[in-house]
């Protein structure tokens, strides 16, 4: 009978116990807000000072405050930490600013953090330069590439599109004003077409051309034709769009210079000005345009079709060197893009500011995407596992990189996107001999249906 009344008052605790360990494996966005979050803000408000001192970030008091100490009680005067803000918790952590002692850096701080992330028991922490003398520490619960949820409010506007989540639980977005060329790699089934369903569909909804170069025959970016105005489906047809859109760029420049007062002959390089100065109501629209699988327009096998590639080549290296101040964008996809390419291929790569890396196969695909901005990213490209699909390196030419992970978006649901915005495409006449055709939706069979007749025995 003992033994019974025990088990039965170690079943509750193990109870709890054991449902606790399976939330935070399945639901692990629930378990950090109902036991992760306070179980981790009382460690730290429990062990801060402590913490801080071990980690080496307390400084020894100031002259004044050791003179109140040693007057006021007869303690010893120990370093003190730097001076904690407010604590505000969001759905996958919470934020704490930090006042850094003088003498001290972000850096120091940033140094830290692994420390950090296990004395206050949270998934990592990431530390961001607020002001002179103040950062931001940025603890995440759990892992949030897991099982990705975007934020619900993302600051968006025109050439913006939330693309993907990072490590840190932010949005990454993709700002084409910003950051106008990027270079997209990954391996088959890495999440590289996933990302673009999301670059597409995210753009649909503005007033900005797209126009796709797809050599596989079009299976990837077929589906958004409603959306387009322009594809191509293979190199043919590619080495006849890239001449209309770099005489588009061309039309673009004559026209920032007729309205700038800049006579017609001036140079091209000596223009400092771009499509967004001129007035709303005369302004182009941006073009976006989207080559999938990069490395079929290099491949040649014969004399002829080496001086088209050549010709397509420069082409795309004109539009990356002169297309963001005629408005004109690139996102450049594909699984290698390396010197092994032909004649213009690294060129074309160093004009490529944004770079994203997906699972690859090989050490050497990564050091073509990140190796020249962000060499230690190289690694953490080569560490995706093939089971997490659509979990990439991006970084810049500025060298900052972080991990991101873009949610699933099936191709129904970005088709229908598309389709629902077509009428937002904007008006490019140079483009609309190249506008994909999309056949008419069926139309309802209309008509009085007929009920049948009961059965009867």
């Amino acid at each position: 009978m003992t033994d019974l009344v025990t088990l039965a008052e170690l079943g509750g605790p193990l109870a709890v116990t054991g449902g606790a360990a399976y939330a935070r494996h399945a639901h692990p966005a629930a378990y950090w807000s109902t036991v992760g979050l306070p179980l981790s803000v009382a460690r730290l408000l429990a062990s801060y000072s402590s913490t801080m001192d071990a980690c080496g970030l307390t400084v020894e008091p100031s002259r004044w405050r050791a003179l109140a100490v040693r007057a006021t009680t007869r303690r010893e005067v120990r370093p003190v930490p730097p001076r904690r803000g407010l604590i505000r918790p969001n759905p996958t952590g919470f934020r704490v600013r930090l006042r850094l002692a003088p003498g001290q850096e972000p850096a120091d701080v940033a140094a830290s953090a692994e420390r950090l992330r296990h004395a206050w028991g949270v998934h990592a922490v990431y530390v961001r330069d607020v002001k002179p003398g103040v950062v931001e520490l940025r603890l995440v619960g759990y892992d949030v590439l897991r099982k990705v949820r975007m934020p619900r409010r993302v600051d968006g506007g025109l050439l913006r599109v939330p693309v993907a989540l990072r490590e840190d639980a932010t949005a990454f977005v993709r700002d084409y004003r910003a950051v106008p060329h990027e270079l997209v790699l990954g391996a088959t089934l890495s999440g590289k077409s996933m990302y673009l369903r999301h670059l597409v569909s995210g753009l649909a909804a503005q007033p900005v051309a797209l126009v796709g170069i797809d050599c596989k025959r079009g299976v990837e970016l077929a589906p958004f034709a409603s959306r387009l105005s322009a594809l191509a489906t293979d190199p043919d047809e590619a080495a006849e769009v890239l001449p209309v859109l770099v005489k588009e760029m061309e039309d673009r420049y004559d026209l920032i210079k007729a309205r700038q007062g800049i006579a017609p002959a001036t140079p091209d390089d000596e223009i400092s000005s771009d499509v967004w100065g001129l007035p709303e109501s005369g302004r182009p629209a941006p073009i976006v345009l989207f080559v999938d699988e990069v490395a079929e327009l290099f491949l040649v096998a014969t004399r002829k079709d080496e001086e088209r590639r050549d010709e397509m080549v420069t082409h795309l290296i004109r539009l990356a060197q002169l297309g963001r101040a005629a408005g004109v964008y690139l996102e450049v996809c594909g699984q290698r893009f390396g010197a092994e390419l032909g004649k213009g291929a690294t060129m074309l790569r160093a004009q490529l500011t944004g770079r994203v890396s997906h699972r690859v196969n090989d050490e050497a695909s990564a050091k073509m995407a990140l190796g020249d901005i962000a060499p230690e990213a190289v690694y953490a490209a080569c560490s995706i596992a093939p089971e997490l699909p659509g979990l990439a390196v991006a970084g810049d030419t500025s060298g900052g990189w972080s991990r991101i992970r873009t949610p699933y978006l099936s191709l129904a649901e970005a088709a229908a996107t598309c389709r629902e915005s077509a009428h937002l495409a904007p008006d490019v006449p140079a483009l609309a001999p190249f506008r994909p055709y999309v056949p008419p939706a069926p139309a309802a069979v209309s008509g009085t249906a007929t009920a049948p007749r009961p059965v009867t025995e």
